[in-house]
């Protein structure tokens, strides 16, 4: 596949800026790859949408990891936590961005003085290594002072109820610097709704990083180097999913992400293998499914790899059709955007 592949027009009145008042009210277009069908349908109608199923979650959990200071010198400076050093907790991995760079040795007051971070190195792709220090705990002054790390075409400052929007209700392990979005739809009255019509849950773990909003900038995919994220795959999934499929359930990934560490974690014969690991994985077509059937997703950015998955699972043109759909019937995109349910040929 070539980038242009992952073109198409969306007007920007289409991007959602704000999430709707209940979670739950978005609409949902139903991508059926069997029928090549495209319909309007309500997320609340999900349960009813397939038979009973195994839904797979992401319950990451996005901290506030976006710190706002100055440097030494004066100058304003903006801090992108990405993750702690296990070796050394009171160093990160960030990303940096002011008006003529941070360079090793730097000292910058974040957060009016409540924290400071030393510049420890430089690293590839704009990252760098700091030290975080505070008269307190570190960790809860993140908490507390630090910001919802917004994607770039939210363009307006994060508010206080972003914190709780701009996270599933279901998370529960910190370290994502972005939300599975897709997860983002679901209240505990859908959850409800799903067990009353059958289906079961089961949950997994990747922490999404920076990466997810950063467009291919390759013209050929095959050339694009894909960021890691670190994922968990719990054994009673795994024992889910091999009851699943002895039961003829389907199993549905809410989110990219789910696939993503789904498909990683496959042995030689496709079946996921439970533990901790990281994944670069670049889903795109052609690219044989093993454990996911079906996939409740949101609309991604053009050139985005997420839009190559997404291709990859419901078919180029179909997913071409299905966007172009759902910008002439009037869909929100993106993040706080509504939501699409794939279903997949079935097995």
């Amino acid at each position: 596949m070539r980038i242009s592949d992952l073109d198409y027009d969306l007007p920007d009145a289409l991007i959602a800026q704000q999430p709707l008042a209940k979670r739950d009210a978005s609409r949902l277009l139903l991508l059926d790859v069997a029928s090549d069908g495209v319909e309007d349908r309500l997320f609340t109608e999900l349960p009813d949408l397939l038979p009973p199923s195994l839904f797979v979650f992401n319950d990451t959990r996005v901290f506030p990891a976006r710190l706002l200071g100055h440097k030494d010198t004066g100058g304003r400076v903006e801090l992108l936590l990405l993750r702690r050093n296990p070796e050394a907790p009171d160093h990160w991995l960030a990303m940096g961005r002011s008006s003529k760079g941070l360079r090793p040795g730097m000292e910058l007051s974040l957060c009016d003085g409540q924290l400071t971070a030393r510049v420890v190195r430089a690293l590839d792709h704009g990252q760098l290594e700091v030290k975080l220090e505070a008269r307190g705990d570190v960790d809860a002054l993140i908490e507390q002072v630090g910001e919802v790390p917004l994607p770039p075409y939210i363009r307006r400052a994060a508010e206080d109820a972003d914190k709780a929007r701009y996270q599933t209700v279901y998370a529960r392990k910190p370290g994502a610097v972005a939300a599975p979005t897709a997860g983002l739809h679901f209240t505990e009255n859908t959850l409800s709704a799903l067990t009353r019509a059958g289906h079961q849950t089961a949950y997994v773990t990747l922490h999404v990083g920076p990466g997810t909003f950063r467009p291919v900038q390759v013209d050929a995919l095959d050339d694009h180097e894909m960021h890691e994220e670190a994922y968990e795959v719990p054994e009673d999934t795994v024992a889910a999913i091999g009851r699943a499929r002895e039961e003829g359930r389907p199993v549905v990934a809410v989110g990219t992400t789910v696939v993503r560490t789904l498909e990683s974690s496959i042995d030689a014969d496709g079946n996921p293998v439970a533990g901790l690991d990281s994944t670069r994985l670049f889903i795109r077509p052609p690219h044989q499914f093993h454990v996911v059937d079906h996939l409740v997703t949101n609309f991604h950015l053009p050139r985005s790899t997420l839009l190559a998955l997404v291709m990859a699972f419901a078919g180029v043109e179909l997913t071409r059709r299905a966007y172009r759909e759902a910008s002439e019937r009037q869909y929100r995109f993106y993040s706080y955007g509504d939501a699409m349910l794939i279903r997949g040929r079935v097995r």
